[in-house]
């Protein structure tokens, strides 16, 4: 049997139970007011900073297509885009500035020639010694002082192909035992050399077929083709891991949007991917301006595209 008590405040009698469930509640809504205020703020704080943060930001759409020769515009679809912060192309130079090749100069030095010969090359804009028409660049005075031209110049008018070429009278065998005899024949045979070669240049023709062994041009395009290789290896991580603020992967329409970017000037690259529709492959990287609580539209297009057919890696 409960026990009551009478309340004089309230003129009558309750239960001790009641009374105390009563006051409990009457302590929870007080304590639940201001609370729910709070989040009422709270709620209404971040609606406005996210308001506020979107006014701040700009937005980015951008469709992509592709023209092939003599055919409709293509979409490319399912292409991955980065958003950069710098050029590709600029971050291609950046890297191959931190890895260049050697200079011309350091590299003639280091070919295993005549010092003539490398004396020669670097007064030359050549390293090609098979290229069709090196004669043109020749003379009588290059054949005889360097080595290298002066046996592709024996040698390609060898076998009596050529009439009336001086012959060489020395003998080697005379360098150590009769030097002077040496001597004077070597330079008997020079001088005549030389008077004939200016009267025929033409048989300085057909040297280049003879300096395939000595031509440092195989050399030096090896080095130019392993370094390209290289910075178009290395220049992509550098492009994501420095400059990348977002990436967007088109949709079937070839259209892609990247939201939340904060003003300022941007690159939409597909970095050194290509992508190709029927006879063309492209390759972009292309400003954009974003502005703060706009969205910017571009198209991408053969337009404003790279041509990799034209530029096509080795």
């Amino acid at each position: 049997m409960n026990r009551v008590r009478f309340a004089r405040n309230t003129g009558g009698f309750r239960a001790s139970g009641d009374a105390a469930i009563c006051y409990d509640l009457r302590m929870m809504k007080t304590r639940m007011a201001p609370l729910a205020v709070l989040l009422v703020t709270l709620f209404l704080g971040s609606a406005v900073f996210a308001q506020s943060a979107a006014n701040e930001t700009g937005a980015l759409q951008f469709t992509a297509r592709i023209t092939p020769t003599a055919a409709r515009p293509e979409p490319v679809r399912q292409f991955t885009f980065y958003i950069l912060s710098k050029s590709y192309a600029a971050v291609s130079e950046e890297v191959e500035a931190t890895d260049v090749v050697p200079p011309r100069d350091q590299f003639i030095d280091e070919l295993k020639v005549s010092p003539e010969l490398k004396e020669w090359l670097k007064a030359h804009d050549i390293l090609d010694l098979t290229m069709p028409g090196l004669d043109k660049a020749l003379n009588a005075d290059d054949v005889l002082h360097v080595p290298e031209f002066l046996l592709a110049y024996q040698r390609s008018n060898s076998g009596g192909v050529t009439s009336g070429i001086p012959k060489p009278k020395y003998n080697d065998a005379d360098k150590e035992d009769n030097p002077e005899k040496y001597k004077k024949q070597k330079e008997q045979y020079y001088t005549s050399l030389r008077k004939f070669i200016r009267t025929r240049p033409e048989t300085m023709s057909g040297m280049e077929l003879e300096l395939d062994g000595v031509n440092p041009q195989r050399k030096w395009a090896k080095i130019e083709s392993e370094h390209k290789k290289h910075i178009q290896h290395l220049a992509p991580d550098v492009a994501q891991t420095k400059y990348l603020v977002a990436k967007a992967e088109t949709d079937l329409d070839g259209g892609a949007g990247v939201s939340g970017l904060p003003p300022g000037s941007y690159w939409i690259s597909s970095l050194n991917l290509d992508a190709d529709a029927g006879d063309t492959r492209v390759r972009w990287d292309v400003p954009v301006a974003i502005q703060a609580g706009q969205t910017t539209r571009i198209e991408l297009t053969n337009l404003n595209a790279t041509d990799t057919r034209a530029h096509s890696a080795p």
